[in-house]
């Protein structure tokens, strides 16, 4: 299902990780499509409140504490500042859905990483 939301779909996902070396690209990759997946599950469900997005954005955030582990097995791993990268993807998902009073915390509470 393309993205029709403007923002997101020509928003770059995850470019910091992909121009960080320490990142292996094929997972960043994978990132980046939980992060498109998220997108269209949002078009598809239209949650109607912030609750709502929670469940999706958890949903996600389990995906990543998955491929977490998959980085560490490739050497590398969601560190600090990759946290803030992805938890920066969330908080522009939420504010391209027009949930600007989401809470950043609460949009991945669930991480592992």
């Amino acid at each position: 299902m393309p993205i029709t939301n403007q923002q997101a779909a020509r928003h770059t996902f995850l470019r910091q990780m992909h121009d960080d070396p320490y990142f292996p690209d094929h997972l960043v990759d994978q990132g980046r499509d939980i992060l498109l997946r998220l997108c269209e599950r949002i078009e598809a469900d239209r949650p109607s409140d912030p609750e709502a997005l929670y469940a999706l954005t958890q949903a996600a955030t389990e995906e990543f504490n998955l491929l977490d582990r998959k980085f560490a097995a490739a050497g590398s791993g969601i560190e600090t500042v990759a946290r803030e990268w992805i938890c920066d993807e969330f908080c522009f998902v939420a504010s391209a859905y027009e949930f600007t009073d989401a809470d950043a915390e609460e949009l991945t509470a669930g991480r592992d990483w």
